[in-house]
């Protein structure tokens, strides 16, 4: 375990869930810009001034974990059904930060500038795609950076419905 930098329940829409480096910044849509070059088609680290997380539930809370790691994370736990890891650069001089839909919820979060390796771990996102409108969380997600090498990015599980959508919709762009 890490430094927490952030672990709550989010609310958002769309399942928009972005780490900026740079102002503006959030998903527009532009799935192209965010997923090129990548296989995963759950979290876009393509553009340089951050990364476009795709959470299940289309309204509503999901518990959002952010740990920094001073080492490679280890094996993951079962218990995490979906599994991608990407790389990032976080420039020197930026205000790293994590924003929901539009921007309507933000925190800045504590990353010094480098090079990250960053795993997210997914579980709940059937019951979330299914139940987007329900009350409470069902669906959970864990991030981890740690200073790494820069690598194309990898699948590491799929055990969702929801997950292997995503992966085939947004995906495969390489």
């Amino acid at each position: 375990m890490g430094t927490v930098l952030l672990d709550q329940v989010i609310e958002t829409d769309y399942g928009q869930f972005d780490l900026g480096w740079d102002v503006p910044f959030g998903f527009d849509g532009n799935f192209d810009r965010f997923f090129a070059g990548q296989l995963n088609g759950l979290v876009g680290a393509a553009d340089s001034n951050g990364v476009y997380l795709n959470l299940a539930r289309r309204s509503g809370g999901s518990r959002v974990r952010i740990e920094l790691l001073e080492h490679a994370a280890g094996s993951a736990s079962e218990t995490w059904e979906d599994i991608v890891e990407v790389s990032v650069v976080v420039p020197e001089g930026s205000h790293p930060r994590w924003a929901s839909w539009a921007g309507e919820n933000w925190e800045p979060l504590p990353i010094p500038a480098g090079r990250y390796r960053l795993r997210v771990s997914a579980r709940g996102r059937d019951a979330g795609s299914d139940g987007e409108f329900e009350e409470g969380v069902v669906d959970t997600y864990l991030l981890e950076f740690w200073p790494a090498a820069i690598e194309p990015d990898a699948v590491l599980r799929v055990g969702s419905q929801d997950a292997a959508y995503w992966h085939d919709e947004v995906g495969g762009r390489r």
